[in-house]
């Protein structure tokens, strides 16, 4: 066994939940397969490129992962957390926005990092149920109250 520490490397990533510009209150998600080989349901969110912000990086990732143009509505939050890799420790720290779609089709076509292998609208109602992970879970309520609040 290595008995020397894993480094601890520092990531940020940004994205998040894009509403239908159709008015029919629902959010688009990216199916990716795990490593496990199932399909997680998530938002779209990657890694900011060069001196991007993490508003531009989330409206890129949106872009190039679902096809779709958007526009920032607000923030929403960021979540922070830890996994293991066999070379490092990661402290991830993502940034989720609540956006509108302004043009573009769904699709995964253009993703080019191929990540995503499946695309679908869920419900804004059943977005707490469909999610994976449980941080998007909780982000999907704040999402349901705002929708409410309009």
């Amino acid at each position: 066994m290595n008995s020397r520490a894993k480094p601890r490397v520092e990531e940020t990533s940004a994205g998040g939940f894009v509403l239908a510009s159709d008015g029919s209150l629902r959010i688009a998600v990216i199916g990716r397969r795990n490593r496990g080989g199932r399909i997680d349901w998530c938002v779209p969110k990657g890694h900011p490129e060069g001196k991007e912000s993490i508003e531009q990086a989330a409206l890129r990732e949106v872009a190039e992962e679902t096809g779709l143009s958007a526009e920032i509505i607000e923030p929403l939050g960021s979540i922070h957390y830890e996994f293991s890799t066999p070379t490092a420790i990661i402290s991830k720290t993502v940034h989720h926005f609540l956006m509108k779609q302004v043009g573009g089709e769904l699709t995964i076509e253009n993703d080019p990092d191929h990540e995503a292998v499946d695309i679908r609208w869920i419900s804004i109602d059943l977005l707490a149920e469909e999610l994976t992970h449980e941080n998007e879970r909780r982000l999907a309520l704040i999402v349901q109250e705002w929708v409410k609040r309009q």
